[in-house]
């Protein structure tokens, strides 16, 4: 299926990328029942019928000609559409998302539709069969909360989010998550797993409302990435909202609003909380204490040797970015240098050097729950042991590790590695209890 990943119809960019208004609810029966036509209408060859229920977003997005060179690429491949085999829905914040199972001549696609509240096309894909989604976690008591959608407000760029309220009299306290590296969803989906909502959902079940939201760059990603970017205006700006927002939410004690970091977000915690001092807390997941290029680079030597061989083609790629990481960290190179480097430009890594995480939660008055998984291969046990060297001494920070977990905080065995992100599970209830624990 590498080739027909390669002719995606990214027509949606982003799927939930646009926010709508709510005030015209559309039944997810008539979504199916349109999903389904409309993709006998492709298959029969009448773009223009698709291309006139697109937002105003997607027309801006997918110019005329555009929706037939993709699905004719991937009728090349596959053949034409024989029958549509099941659909599914599933609510994405204030969007309905339809997934057409189809039986090509030579394999089975999905085609996955994204519609406004009022029937709009905001977002269409067409990838291999996705897994059924998962089920809610155990611990999830889904009576015992519910589910707002909220938008996080910077000027004329919102992004959408859902907070998660326990059901009864406020006032409770409050977390906000923070993704790690990458264009992130709400749920922090990788592969077939969504550990912000299990973490959100766990939370909740407990009396803790949690707030998460689409990553920046996920939402307005063309715009980001022409823009000399760092983590201040990547992730950082947005917690703060984040956090002014939960303040101002009446179910909330705005004395008890805590900040989640996972990954990249956990690293970026302490410098979080220097910008707003009246955090109640930080509960860091898996967050690395070193450079991240150094992290970067570790994370594609142990993926090139996990089995066993390091082949020419990935030498040539740990050599390439061997280059660039020095090139980063010269310097000589400054804000105003063409290109990317390791995927990002060079004011990120401007604005990252010298910035030494476990250090700077030091000088933190205000209390930390360090959690790291032990079978993590991305942000290892030496970043926890970072923490705790620097962090030890010092009154109101609690560690833990989980022998069994993985960087995403679910239960494996074995060697790590990328596959078993593909295996659906859920964040370990221990870690879902310790921080409930933590907070009250």
């Amino acid at each position: 299926m590498k080739v027909i990943l390669s002719i995606i119809i990214a027509v949606g960019m982003c799927s939930i990328a646009f926010c709508a208004d709510e005030s015209a609810k559309t039944e997810t029966l008539d979504n199916v029942a349109v999903a389904r036509e409309l993709t006998q209408t492709m298959a029969k060859g009448d773009y223009a019928s698709v291309e006139s229920r697109f937002t105003a977003a997607m027309a801006l997005a997918v110019p005329a000609g555009t929706l037939k060179a993709s699905w004719e690429k991937i009728v090349a491949q596959v053949g034409a559409l024989e029958n549509i085999t099941g659909t599914r829905t599933e609510k994405a914040l204030a969007y309905n998302v339809v997934y057409v199972d189809c039986q090509f001549t030579k394999s089975k696609l999905t085609v996955k539709w994204t519609f406004d509240n009022s029937g709009k096309i905001a977002g269409l894909f067409v990838t291999p069969p996705e897994p059924e989604p998962a089920a809610p976690a155990s611990y999830v008591k889904q009576s015992s909360f519910v589910d707002r959608i909220v938008k996080i407000e910077k000027g004329l760029e919102p992004l959408p989010g859902v907070l998660s309220v326990p059901v009864g009299k406020g006032r409770f306290p409050a977390v906000v998550l923070v993704h790690g590296s990458g264009p992130n969803d709400a749920d922090e989906t990788v592969g077939a797993n969504k550990p912000f909502r299990d973490i959100a959902q766990g939370l909740a079940s407990n009396g803790i409302a949690v707030l998460r939201y689409d990553k920046r760059t996920r939402v307005y990603g063309k715009k980001m990435n022409a823009m000399k970017l760092t983590v201040k205006e990547e992730v950082i700006d947005d917690v703060l909202a984040a956090v002014k927002l939960l303040k101002s939410t009446k179910e909330i004690d705005s004395k008890r609003v805590y900040v989640l970091g996972h990954s990249l977000g956990g690293m970026l915690a302490p410098r979080i909380a220097v910008a707003d001092t009246t955090i109640a807390g930080l509960i860091i997941l898996a967050g690395s204490t070193r450079p991240l290029l150094d992290v970067m680079l570790e994370q594609m030597e142990y993926l090139a040797n996990l089995d066993g061989i390091v082949t020419d083609e990935e030498k040539k790629q740990l050599d390439s970015a061997k280059d660039e990481i020095s090139l980063a960290n010269s310097p000589d190179m400054t804000s105003d240098t063409n290109g990317t480097l390791m995927g990002a430009s060079p004011s990120y890594w401007i604005d990252l050097r010298g910035y030494e995480p476990a250090e700077s939660a030091k000088g933190l008055k205000m209390p930390m729950l360090i959690l790291q998984g032990e079978r993590d291969y991305q942000v290892t046990m030496t970043d926890f042991g970072n923490w705790k060297s620097a962090l030890r001494s010092r009154k109101g920070v609690a560690f833990k590790s989980y022998p069994n977990l993985n960087h995403l905080f679910i239960s494996g065995q074995g060697k790590p590695g990328p596959s078993e992100y593909e295996v659906q599970g859920h964040v370990d209830e221990a870690v879902i209890k310790d921080i409930a624990k933590w907070i009250k």
